[in-house]
């Protein structure tokens, strides 16, 4: 048995304080609701982030092949070769997560006029899913 003390000095017996089982199961219903409105909104802003980064990574890779081009009067023969080269410090990674998928499209597009061959004119991604915006992640 419990002995609590009330305002006035006097001890009552059997009066304790703290939360019912139902007080408890209702809080943690509610706590259990909030999290699983919020889970899907966590997924989709971390995909959305990853998606941000692919983007940026892409355009880095295809103004460094262009730069490349133009310095170089040729286009690289493989995506290391920008690194080898010192023009990135290392190849970014793909939305995979590996910077071995990448997808190098080869051409004879000429970007100067002072250019003799062609080579490599864009990347890809190497993924095969498809982006929050419906289209495959190859095809940016």
């Amino acid at each position: 048995m419990r002995w609590t003390q009330r305002q006035h000095g006097r001890f009552l017996r059997g009066q304790t304080e703290g939360f019912t089982l139902i007080e408890i199961l209702i809080v943690l219903t509610i706590i259990s609701v909030l999290v699983s409105l919020a889970v899907p909104s966590y997924r989709r802003s971390i995909l959305q982030a990853r998606e941000a980064v692919l983007k940026e990574n892409l355009y880095v890779l295809r103004s460094t092949i262009e730069q490349f081009t133009l310095d170089k009067q040729r286009p690289p023969g493989a995506l290391d070769e920008l690194v080898s080269e010192g023009y990135l410090r290392h190849l970014p990674a793909d939305i995979t997560g590996s910077t071995s998928t990448w997808q190098p499209v080869y051409g004879d597009l000429m970007i100067s006029p002072e250019q003799t061959s062609g080579g490599m004119i864009d990347v890809h991604s190497g993924s095969n899913l498809v982006s929050t915006q419906g289209t495959p992640y190859s095809s940016w």
